[in-house]
């Protein structure tokens, strides 16, 4: 039976706020969701929704975002300038995918193959580090670690922006909270300009925008987000991402044995 597609936008919205920020792919989520209801949305769609879920988190990063508000303290002009460069870095990345026309793919397989791969880096990871002392300190080296990680996402789906620049991050020496965090910010106008970037194509170019349904999965997206970035910021306090690496693995084999 055919959903409603007001119901497969909701559906959509969920699990596009539920793994935004959570290291599982959200890109690739989206197009394993939409194979499974056949139902097929655009590149603007599946970019523009992000921007609800990073719009949401900002609440969560109040104390953050003040201290970088007051741009005079040295502390923070050396933190915002990281923040910009890794900004800058990753939409000159992002400009190039776009003019070389690489777009989502069309089947599920890849993003299958991907989530095994980043489940067991993650996995590799942890085990290497667990004994290491790791520094809070964002050197310009993971300035730009995260910035070649979040293309290497764009690039391919099931990925995962969050999970690769947190891990990148924590490979060159971050700490796991500090990594977390400074994933979020990067993440915060890299969204925003790609959501942006696609509605200013579609307008320009005069492609139809249905705004109904992009209202609608941004608004869901943005309340979700919320709750499980809540949530995340917490856990990676106390625990590490090899339960994430096993839930990426356990996923991509099934994709792989079903679609196969």
């Amino acid at each position: 039976m055919q959903l409603p597609e007001w119901l497969v936008i909701v559906i959509l919205g969920i699990v596009e706020g539920a793994t935004e920020f959570i290291p599982v792919s959200s890109t690739g989520h989206l197009l394993i969701v939409q194979d499974l209801l056949d139902y097929r949305q655009s590149d603007l769609f599946n970019v523009v929704i992000q921007s609800g879920a990073v719009l949401a988190v900002l609440p969560l990063f109040a104390e953050r975002l003040k201290m970088m508000a007051d741009w005079r303290s040295p502390a923070s002009m050396d933190f915002n300038l990281k923040v910009l460069a890794a900004f800058v870095a990753t939409a000159a990345g992002g400009l190039v995918i776009d003019k070389l026309g690489i777009t989502l793919p069309e089947t599920a397989v890849p993003v299958a193959a991907a989530l095994i791969i980043g489940g067991i880096v993650f996995i590799e990871v942890e085990k290497r580090l667990a004994k290491k002392r790791l520094a809070s300190e964002i050197t310009w080296t993971i300035v730009f670690v995260v910035a070649a990680a979040q293309i290497m996402a764009a690039v391919f789906p099931g990925t995962s922006r969050s999970g690769a620049t947190i891990i990148f991050a924590m490979m060159f020496g971050l700490t796991r909270v500090a990594a977390t965090e400074f994933s979020f910010l990067v993440g915060i106008p890299t969204l925003l300009a790609a959501g942006s970037y696609k509605i200013y194509k579609a307008v320009n170019g005069g492609h139809p925008i249905e705004w109904g349904p992009l209202a609608l999965g941004t608004v869901v997206a943005a309340v979700v987000s919320f709750i499980a970035v809540k949530w995340l910021l917490e856990f990676v306090r106390t625990n590490t991402f090899v339960g994430f690496g096993y839930y990426r693995i356990v996923l991509g084999v099934v994709l792989l044995v079903f679609l196969l």
